[in-house]
């Protein structure tokens, strides 16, 4: 069983919903991000996205467009991120860790290499956002070759017939996202979410993360009344570059964060 499953398994035998929270590798400072990630595992994360830096991130807004920018000035490439990882696993054997980015590096890197670099950094699972599905046949295979989990995205506006076919290609968990619109969009509808939630457990069995729009501990702990895990990143994103300057300060605040948002979300 890999590390996301284990995961998503033990948190259902305590009735519990994951907390994944979303930061981009490298920002404010490659060195900043490994301490970074073990702060956010003591405020309660249960499994970790990092964004890897990409010149065009097209589905982000204004924020995480601009942490990719932070990462990019100090010359954060896909290299570096996968020693991160490796540098957690040195410490840390139990977080999954997902990196979320966009096709363009792993088509430079080569699907194969890359699958395999990822593998002995201690990646568990790969989300790739400007990729559908009827194109990822090629780099699934690659992914499973490497006990890597391919994961996808689901929008208000998937199709019944879209959802089977993506939640075919995918394993691990499937991220729904709540909002039309880019990252740090706002105006979230639990109700709505609740509802698109019910329709993909029609499809699927995987579990269900659900990202964009979650703000604070209160709409944590809305989403985690209806999703499997909840995905939290411009807030967090956000305060990273509030305190980019004092960096060492990063850590405790981010921790801050979680702590509120895993207590909300276990009290529900």
């Amino acid at each position: 069983m890999s590390r996301i499953a284990s995961c998503f398994a033990a948190l259902k035998s305590q009735q519990r919903q994951a907390l994944i929270p979303y930061i981009v590798a490298g920002d404010p400072h490659p060195n900043a991000t490994l301490g970074m990630m073990h702060a956010l595992v003591a405020g309660g994360a249960d499994i970790i996205e990092l964004g890897v830096p990409f010149s065009d991130p097209m589905a982000d807004g204004p924020t995480i467009t601009k942490a990719h920018e932070r990462a990019l000035v100090h010359g954060t490439s896909s290299h570096d991120v996968l020693r991160i990882v490796s540098e957690f696993r040195q410490t840390n054997q139990t977080t999954p860790v997902v990196l979320m980015g966009y096709l363009n590096p792993l088509e430079i890197l080569g699907y194969e290499n890359f699958a395999r670099d990822a593998q002995a950094a201690g990646v568990d699972g790969i989300l790739t956002v400007d990729l559908p599905p009827e194109e990822a046949e090629c780099l699934v295979a690659a992914f499973k070759a490497h006990n890597i989990d391919p994961i996808f995205l689901l929008a208000p506006t998937t199709t019944d017939d879209r959802i089977q076919s993506i939640t075919a290609a995918a394993s691990g968990y499937v991220y729904y996202v709540s909002l039309k619109g880019v990252t740090g969009s706002s105006a979230l509808d639990v109700d709505a979410v609740a509802e698109r939630v019910a329709t993909i457990r029609q499809f699927s069995h995987l579990p269900i993360g659900v990202g964009f729009g979650i703000k604070d501990a209160e709409s944590a702990a809305a989403v985690a009344r209806c999703a499997d895990g909840v995905v939290v990143g411009s807030v967090l994103v956000n305060r990273i570059a509030e305190l980019a300057s004092t960096p060492q300060a990063i850590p405790a605040e981010l921790q801050r964060i979680m702590t509120e948002m895993r207590q909300a979300m276990d009290a529900v």
